[in-house]
Protein backbone atom coordinates (compact mmCIF):
# COMPACT_ATOMS: atom_id res chain seq x y z
CA UNK A 1 0.00 0.00 0.00
CA UNK A 2 1.23 3.70 -0.55
CA UNK A 3 1.61 6.29 1.48
CA UNK A 4 0.36 9.60 0.92
CA UNK A 5 3.65 11.55 0.44
CA UNK A 6 3.97 9.53 -2.57
CA UNK A 7 1.43 11.71 -4.66
CA UNK A 8 1.31 15.03 -5.89
CA UNK A 9 -1.91 16.37 -5.13
CA UNK A 10 -4.23 14.70 -2.78
CA UNK A 11 -8.27 15.65 -2.11
CA UNK A 12 -9.05 15.07 1.54
CA UNK A 13 -12.56 14.12 2.14
CA UNK A 14 -13.92 15.07 5.88
CA UNK A 15 -16.94 14.08 7.37
CA UNK A 16 -19.44 15.68 9.44
CA UNK A 17 -19.53 13.17 12.36
CA UNK A 18 -15.65 14.33 12.29
CA UNK A 19 -15.49 17.55 12.44
CA UNK A 20 -18.42 18.02 15.04
CA UNK A 21 -19.30 16.53 18.27
CA UNK A 22 -22.91 14.78 17.45
CA UNK A 23 -23.92 15.58 20.81
CA UNK A 24 -22.90 18.65 21.35
CA UNK A 25 -23.18 20.18 17.86
CA UNK A 26 -20.01 22.01 18.73
CA UNK A 27 -16.75 21.89 16.60
CA UNK A 28 -14.01 19.75 17.66
CA UNK A 29 -11.30 21.93 17.77
CA UNK A 30 -8.38 19.60 18.92
CA UNK A 31 -9.14 17.59 16.15
CA UNK A 32 -8.96 20.12 13.52
CA UNK A 33 -6.09 21.76 14.99
CA UNK A 34 -4.62 18.25 14.51
CA UNK A 35 -6.00 17.64 11.01
CA UNK A 36 -4.34 21.11 9.84
CA UNK A 37 -0.86 20.06 11.67
CA UNK A 38 -1.31 17.10 9.16
CA UNK A 39 -1.93 19.07 6.35
CA UNK A 40 1.41 21.01 6.74
CA UNK A 41 3.36 17.65 7.04
CA UNK A 42 1.85 16.76 3.67
CA UNK A 43 2.43 20.03 2.34
CA UNK A 44 6.32 20.07 3.52
CA UNK A 45 6.45 17.16 1.37
CA UNK A 46 5.55 18.71 -1.23
CA UNK A 47 2.02 17.40 -1.83
CA UNK A 48 -1.04 19.85 -3.45
CA UNK A 49 -4.21 19.39 -0.95
CA UNK A 50 -8.02 20.17 -1.77
CA UNK A 51 -10.33 19.58 1.39
CA UNK A 52 -13.82 18.74 0.72
CA UNK A 53 -15.14 19.14 4.22
CA UNK A 54 -18.77 18.87 5.58
CA UNK A 55 -20.07 20.73 8.22
CA UNK A 56 -21.79 23.41 7.68
CA UNK A 57 -25.08 22.25 8.10
CA UNK A 58 -24.26 20.58 11.51
CA UNK A 59 -22.83 23.46 12.89
CA UNK A 60 -25.44 25.81 11.57
CA UNK A 61 -28.08 24.08 13.06
CA UNK A 62 -26.44 23.85 16.49
CA UNK A 63 -25.86 27.50 16.40
CA UNK A 64 -29.66 27.77 15.50
CA UNK A 65 -30.80 25.08 17.99
CA UNK A 66 -32.61 23.06 15.30
CA UNK A 67 -32.02 19.61 17.16
CA UNK A 68 -31.35 16.37 15.49
CA UNK A 69 -33.11 14.47 13.02
CA UNK A 70 -34.14 15.53 9.71
CA UNK A 71 -34.94 19.22 8.14
CA UNK A 72 -37.04 20.48 5.76
CA UNK A 73 -35.09 22.06 2.97
CA UNK A 74 -35.51 25.70 4.22
CA UNK A 75 -34.33 24.81 7.78
CA UNK A 76 -31.21 23.13 6.21
CA UNK A 77 -30.60 25.75 3.90
CA UNK A 78 -30.37 28.24 6.48
CA UNK A 79 -28.33 26.16 8.72
CA UNK A 80 -26.07 26.08 5.95
CA UNK A 81 -25.46 29.70 5.23
CA UNK A 82 -25.21 30.49 9.33
CA UNK A 83 -22.65 27.41 9.46
CA UNK A 84 -20.48 27.79 6.32
CA UNK A 85 -19.25 31.20 7.80
CA UNK A 86 -18.45 28.86 11.05
CA UNK A 87 -16.90 26.36 9.23
CA UNK A 88 -14.64 28.71 6.62
CA UNK A 89 -13.49 30.57 9.85
CA UNK A 90 -12.51 27.41 11.83
CA UNK A 91 -10.16 25.70 8.84
CA UNK A 92 -8.70 29.32 8.37
CA UNK A 93 -7.98 29.54 12.18
CA UNK A 94 -6.70 26.36 12.51
CA UNK A 95 -4.17 26.34 9.28
CA UNK A 96 -3.15 30.22 9.60
CA UNK A 97 -1.03 29.59 12.37
CA UNK A 98 1.19 27.19 9.64
CA UNK A 99 1.42 29.75 7.34
CA UNK A 100 -1.28 28.51 5.24
CA UNK A 101 -3.73 30.52 3.22
CA UNK A 102 -7.34 28.97 2.66
CA UNK A 103 -9.66 29.68 -0.04
CA UNK A 104 -13.90 28.66 0.34
CA UNK A 105 -15.05 27.13 -2.83
CA UNK A 106 -18.96 26.26 -2.65
CA UNK A 107 -20.16 24.08 -5.80
CA UNK A 108 -23.09 22.56 -6.90
CA UNK A 109 -23.29 19.14 -9.29
CA UNK A 110 -24.67 21.56 -12.04
CA UNK A 111 -20.70 23.30 -11.70
CA UNK A 112 -19.17 19.89 -13.00
CA UNK A 113 -22.37 19.29 -15.31
CA UNK A 114 -21.71 22.10 -17.45
CA UNK A 115 -18.54 22.54 -19.25
CA UNK A 116 -18.45 26.39 -19.03
CA UNK A 117 -18.50 26.22 -15.10
CA UNK A 118 -15.91 23.33 -15.13
CA UNK A 119 -13.47 25.18 -16.71
CA UNK A 120 -14.14 27.70 -14.88
CA UNK A 121 -13.64 25.64 -11.75
CA UNK A 122 -10.45 24.20 -12.47
CA UNK A 123 -8.82 27.00 -13.56
CA UNK A 124 -9.78 28.68 -9.93
CA UNK A 125 -8.55 25.90 -7.96
CA UNK A 126 -5.26 25.49 -10.55
CA UNK A 127 -4.50 28.90 -9.66
CA UNK A 128 -5.53 29.01 -6.33
CA UNK A 129 -3.31 25.42 -5.74
CA UNK A 130 -0.46 27.00 -7.95
CA UNK A 131 -0.54 29.63 -5.03
CA UNK A 132 0.22 27.43 -2.34
CA UNK A 133 -3.31 28.00 -1.20
CA UNK A 134 -5.37 24.68 0.60
CA UNK A 135 -8.91 24.99 -1.32
CA UNK A 136 -11.87 24.15 1.07
CA UNK A 137 -14.55 22.57 -1.08
CA UNK A 138 -18.68 22.15 0.36
CA UNK A 139 -21.52 21.60 -1.63
CA UNK A 140 -23.29 24.74 -1.91
CA UNK A 141 -26.46 23.68 0.54
CA UNK A 142 -27.77 27.42 0.78
CA UNK A 143 -29.26 27.31 -3.06
CA UNK A 144 -28.64 23.56 -4.09
CA UNK A 145 -32.02 21.35 -4.51
CA UNK A 146 -32.19 18.09 -5.37
CA UNK A 147 -32.06 18.03 -8.89
CA UNK A 148 -28.92 20.06 -8.75
CA UNK A 149 -26.92 18.09 -5.68
CA UNK A 150 -24.46 15.59 -5.45
CA UNK A 151 -26.17 14.82 -1.91
CA UNK A 152 -23.02 13.48 -0.19
CA UNK A 153 -19.70 14.78 0.10
CA UNK A 154 -18.00 11.54 -1.25
CA UNK A 155 -18.65 12.13 -4.98
CA UNK A 156 -17.88 15.49 -4.62
CA UNK A 157 -14.68 15.05 -3.30
CA UNK A 158 -14.35 12.57 -6.43
CA UNK A 159 -15.48 14.94 -8.74
CA UNK A 160 -13.38 17.54 -7.41
CA UNK A 161 -10.69 15.04 -7.84
CA UNK A 162 -11.39 14.66 -11.38
CA UNK A 163 -11.59 18.54 -11.76
CA UNK A 164 -8.28 19.34 -10.51
CA UNK A 165 -6.65 16.15 -11.53
CA UNK A 166 -5.73 15.04 -8.31
CA UNK A 167 -3.91 11.43 -8.04
CA UNK A 168 -5.06 10.64 -4.91
CA UNK A 169 -8.47 10.87 -2.79
CA UNK A 170 -8.80 10.55 0.78
CA UNK A 171 -12.11 9.60 2.61
CA UNK A 172 -11.91 9.99 6.35
CA UNK A 173 -15.20 8.91 7.91
CA UNK A 174 -16.41 7.11 10.40
CA UNK A 175 -15.01 3.56 9.25
CA UNK A 176 -12.04 2.42 8.22
CA UNK A 177 -12.66 0.75 4.92
CA UNK A 178 -14.78 -1.67 3.21
CA UNK A 179 -15.55 -5.57 4.40
CA UNK A 180 -17.13 -8.34 3.07
CA UNK A 181 -20.19 -7.49 5.06
CA UNK A 182 -21.26 -5.45 7.50
CA UNK A 183 -18.65 -5.74 10.86
CA UNK A 184 -21.37 -4.60 12.75
CA UNK A 185 -23.72 -6.79 12.23
CA UNK A 186 -21.76 -9.91 10.68
CA UNK A 187 -18.87 -11.32 13.19
CA UNK A 188 -16.32 -12.52 10.73
CA UNK A 189 -16.84 -9.97 7.79
CA UNK A 190 -13.19 -9.38 6.16
CA UNK A 191 -11.49 -6.00 6.01
CA UNK A 192 -9.97 -5.52 2.34
CA UNK A 193 -6.62 -3.97 2.55
CA UNK A 194 -6.45 -3.53 -1.48
CA UNK A 195 -9.25 -3.14 -4.16
CA UNK A 196 -7.70 -3.43 -7.32
CA UNK A 197 -10.72 -3.79 -9.34
CA UNK A 198 -14.80 -2.42 -8.64
CA UNK A 199 -16.31 -5.15 -9.19
CA UNK A 200 -20.36 -6.24 -8.65
CA UNK A 201 -19.17 -8.61 -5.91
CA UNK A 202 -17.13 -5.59 -4.49
CA UNK A 203 -20.29 -3.13 -4.65
CA UNK A 204 -22.70 -5.59 -3.30
CA UNK A 205 -20.70 -5.67 -0.02
CA UNK A 206 -21.15 -1.66 0.30
CA UNK A 207 -23.78 -1.11 2.96
CA UNK A 208 -25.81 1.87 3.69
CA UNK A 209 -25.49 2.60 7.26
CA UNK A 210 -24.05 6.18 8.22
CA UNK A 211 -24.00 8.24 11.32
CA UNK A 212 -26.14 10.33 12.55
CA UNK A 213 -24.51 13.27 10.98
CA UNK A 214 -23.45 11.73 7.56
CA UNK A 215 -25.26 11.09 4.39
CA UNK A 216 -23.18 9.27 3.02
CA UNK A 217 -22.86 5.34 3.84
CA UNK A 218 -20.27 2.77 2.55
CA UNK A 219 -22.35 2.60 -1.38
CA UNK A 220 -21.44 6.31 -1.99
CA UNK A 221 -18.05 5.32 -1.00
CA UNK A 222 -17.56 2.82 -3.51
CA UNK A 223 -19.26 4.66 -5.78
CA UNK A 224 -16.59 8.03 -5.10
CA UNK A 225 -13.95 5.39 -5.67
CA UNK A 226 -15.22 4.18 -9.32
CA UNK A 227 -14.82 8.02 -10.51
CA UNK A 228 -12.06 8.22 -9.00
CA UNK A 229 -9.91 5.50 -10.14
CA UNK A 230 -11.53 5.74 -13.87
CA UNK A 231 -9.79 9.24 -13.84
CA UNK A 232 -6.40 7.77 -12.89
CA UNK A 233 -6.56 8.63 -9.17
CA UNK A 234 -6.19 5.75 -5.80
CA UNK A 235 -9.08 6.26 -2.95
CA UNK A 236 -8.30 5.23 0.48
CA UNK A 237 -11.46 4.91 2.83
CA UNK A 238 -10.09 5.40 6.55
CA UNK A 239 -11.14 5.86 9.60
CA UNK A 240 -10.62 9.79 10.95
CA UNK A 241 -12.08 9.78 14.17
CA UNK A 242 -8.55 9.87 15.83
CA UNK A 243 -6.61 13.22 16.04
CA UNK A 244 -3.59 12.78 13.22
CA UNK A 245 -5.83 10.75 10.98
CA UNK A 246 -3.93 11.75 8.12
CA UNK A 247 -0.19 11.23 9.80
CA UNK A 248 -1.53 7.82 10.63
CA UNK A 249 -2.61 6.47 7.16
CA UNK A 250 0.93 8.07 5.79
CA UNK A 251 2.21 5.65 8.43
CA UNK A 252 0.40 2.39 7.39
CA UNK A 253 -2.48 2.72 9.51
CA UNK A 254 -5.31 0.49 8.57
CA UNK A 255 -7.60 1.87 5.32
CA UNK A 256 -8.94 0.27 2.34
CA UNK A 257 -7.41 1.55 -0.59
CA UNK A 258 -8.84 1.35 -4.34
CA UNK A 259 -5.91 1.05 -7.44
CA UNK A 260 -6.27 3.82 -10.04
CA UNK A 261 -6.80 2.75 -13.74
CA UNK A 262 -4.11 4.19 -15.47
CA UNK A 263 -3.08 7.93 -14.26
CA UNK A 264 -5.19 11.27 -14.44
CA UNK A 265 -3.46 12.82 -17.70
CA UNK A 266 -4.17 9.69 -19.56
CA UNK A 267 -7.65 9.71 -18.24
CA UNK A 268 -8.54 13.42 -18.59
CA UNK A 269 -6.92 13.18 -22.48
CA UNK A 270 -9.23 10.10 -23.17
CA UNK A 271 -12.14 11.67 -21.91
CA UNK A 272 -11.29 14.76 -24.28
CA UNK A 273 -10.97 12.52 -27.21
CA UNK A 274 -14.36 11.04 -26.67
CA UNK A 275 -16.60 14.22 -27.52
CA UNK A 276 -17.59 15.77 -30.98
CA UNK A 277 -15.81 19.12 -31.90
CA UNK A 278 -18.25 21.98 -32.69
CA UNK A 279 -16.10 23.68 -34.14
CA UNK A 280 -12.43 24.39 -35.74
CA UNK A 281 -9.69 26.37 -34.99
CA UNK A 282 -6.99 27.47 -37.35
CA UNK A 283 -2.99 27.91 -36.15
CA UNK A 284 -0.01 29.23 -37.56
CA UNK A 285 3.05 27.11 -37.79
CA UNK A 286 4.44 28.56 -34.73
CA UNK A 287 1.52 27.95 -32.77
CA UNK A 288 1.83 24.26 -33.94
CA UNK A 289 5.28 23.78 -33.66
CA UNK A 290 4.27 25.34 -29.99
CA UNK A 291 1.32 23.41 -29.15
CA UNK A 292 4.12 20.18 -29.87
CA UNK A 293 5.98 20.89 -27.13
CA UNK A 294 3.93 20.90 -24.85
CA UNK A 295 2.13 24.74 -24.22
CA UNK A 296 -1.05 26.17 -24.46
CA UNK A 297 -2.64 27.54 -27.37
CA UNK A 298 -2.70 31.79 -27.52
CA UNK A 299 -4.62 33.90 -29.40
CA UNK A 300 -1.62 35.36 -31.65
CA UNK A 301 -1.01 31.84 -33.36
CA UNK A 302 -4.53 31.63 -34.53
CA UNK A 303 -5.64 32.36 -38.11
CA UNK A 304 -8.58 31.26 -38.24
CA UNK A 305 -11.92 29.83 -37.15
CA UNK A 306 -15.01 28.40 -37.97
CA UNK A 307 -18.02 26.80 -36.72
CA UNK A 308 -20.45 27.83 -33.84
CA UNK A 309 -19.35 26.53 -30.62
CA UNK A 310 -19.24 28.25 -26.83
CA UNK A 311 -17.38 28.75 -23.59
CA UNK A 312 -16.12 24.82 -22.96
CA UNK A 313 -17.09 23.15 -26.06
CA UNK A 314 -14.81 20.89 -27.89
CA UNK A 315 -12.91 22.15 -30.89
CA UNK A 316 -10.71 20.41 -33.60
CA UNK A 317 -7.21 22.15 -33.33
CA UNK A 318 -6.16 22.36 -37.93
CA UNK A 319 -2.86 23.81 -38.92
CA UNK A 320 -2.60 25.88 -41.87
CA UNK A 321 -2.57 23.04 -44.69
CA UNK A 322 -5.56 21.67 -43.04
CA UNK A 323 -3.97 18.81 -41.05
CA UNK A 324 -5.74 17.95 -37.66
CA UNK A 325 -3.00 18.67 -34.92
CA UNK A 326 -5.89 17.70 -32.06
CA UNK A 327 -9.03 18.85 -30.15
CA UNK A 328 -9.61 20.90 -26.68
CA UNK A 329 -12.07 22.69 -24.51
CA UNK A 330 -11.88 26.48 -25.47
CA UNK A 331 -12.12 29.01 -22.88
CA UNK A 332 -13.80 31.30 -25.90
CA UNK A 333 -16.77 31.11 -28.00
CA UNK A 334 -16.19 31.09 -31.34
CA UNK A 335 -17.41 35.00 -31.97
CA UNK A 336 -14.33 35.79 -29.15
CA UNK A 337 -12.44 33.83 -30.86
CA UNK A 338 -12.72 35.25 -34.31
CA UNK A 339 -12.14 38.67 -32.74
CA UNK A 340 -8.91 37.63 -30.96
CA UNK A 341 -7.35 35.65 -33.58
CA UNK A 342 -3.62 36.94 -34.18
CA UNK A 343 -3.60 39.37 -31.33
CA UNK A 344 -1.38 39.35 -28.22
CA UNK A 345 -2.95 38.44 -24.54
CA UNK A 346 -2.27 41.35 -22.80
CA UNK A 347 -4.90 42.90 -26.16
CA UNK A 348 -8.45 40.56 -24.89
CA UNK A 349 -9.44 42.80 -22.23
CA UNK A 350 -9.14 45.58 -24.91
CA UNK A 351 -10.79 43.94 -27.52
CA UNK A 352 -13.37 41.77 -25.70
CA UNK A 353 -14.00 44.60 -23.14
CA UNK A 354 -14.00 42.39 -20.11
CA UNK A 355 -10.58 40.53 -18.74
CA UNK A 356 -10.22 37.14 -19.94
CA UNK A 357 -7.87 34.37 -19.83
CA UNK A 358 -4.40 34.34 -21.80
CA UNK A 359 -4.64 30.59 -23.80
CA UNK A 360 -7.59 29.85 -25.76
CA UNK A 361 -7.11 26.30 -25.11
CA UNK A 362 -5.04 25.62 -22.13
CA UNK A 363 -2.50 22.60 -22.66
CA UNK A 364 -4.07 20.91 -20.01
CA UNK A 365 -7.97 20.81 -21.81
CA UNK A 366 -6.02 19.59 -24.90
CA UNK A 367 -5.10 16.06 -26.74
CA UNK A 368 -2.98 15.82 -29.43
Amino acid sequence: MATLTEHNRIVVKIGSALLVDRQTGALRSNWLRALAMDVRFLKERGCDVVLVSSGSIALGRGALDLGTGNLPLEQSQAAAAVGQIRLARAYEDALTPHQIVTAQVLTTLEDSRNRRRYLNSRATLEQLLSLGVVPIVNENDTVATDEIRYGDNDRLAAQVAVTVGADLVVLLSDVDGLYTANPTEVSDAQHLDVIAKITPEIEAMAGEAGSGLSKGGMKTKVLAAKTATASGAALVIAHGGAEHALKTLNDGGKATWFTPQGDPQQARKRWIRAMKPNGEIVVDAGAAKALQSGKSLLPAGVSGVSGTFGRGDLVSIVSADAQVLGVGLSRYTSQEVAQLKGCQSSEIEAILGYPGRAALVHRDDMAL
